[in-house]
């Protein structure tokens, strides 16, 4: 597995890895989440340009995960990280997110954020398995209020969510 910048044309891949990754929450009951339509081109484009849209390649430099994010009151905030099913279970998620950790640790960051459903195995129950711990509302920074406040505006909070974080002292950078 190689991680690396995403291309210009792969944007449209990372589209369908994450229509594929979302089609597991219709077995939770959360249809709307599967349903969701990934972000748009122009929004992955400009993560990309930024230099903050890395994919994970297997089989021919094939994208099979990707990972989005940018900075946030001095952490580096994971918007998105998703994994083509076919991909699961192989530690390519963890592999993106040691990435994000390296990066951030290079920039001087202090660590890594993102917010997730607390009651979804394959999100808060699996970043803290990689240590990430989850924030209670004191320890929320103005960026991340801002952006549960989005999050609460598109409906995601009808299911329990949490930002969750992993400093840069506990995770060393790679976990």
């Amino acid at each position: 597995m190689r991680i690396r910048p995403a291309a210009p044309d792969e944007l449209p891949a990372l589209q369908d890895i994450e229509r594929a990754a979302g089609a597991a929450f219709r077995d939770l009951g959360m249809s709307a989440i599967a349903d969701d339509d990934p972000p748009a081109l122009g929004v992955l484009d400009r993560y990309r340009r930024a230099g903050r849209a890395w994919v994970a390649c297997a089989d021919g430099d094939r994208p099979m995960a990707y990972l989005i994010c940018e900075p946030v009151d001095g952490s580096l905030h994971i918007e998105q990280v998703s994994v083509h099913p076919d991909f699961a279970h192989r530690g390519v998620g963890r592999a993106l997110l040691g990435h994000a950790s390296d990066r951030a640790a290079e920039q001087g960051l202090t660590g890594v954020t993102l917010t997730t459903f607390t009651e979804v195995p394959w999100n808060a129950p699996y970043y803290a398995r990689l240590g990430f711990r989850p924030l209670d509302e004191t320890e929320l920074t103005p960026g991340l209020r801002k952006i549960r406040a989005h999050e609460a505006e598109l409906g995601l909070d009808q299911w329990p969510r949490a930002c969750m974080r992993r400093d840069r002292s506990r995770s060393g950078g790679r976990t």
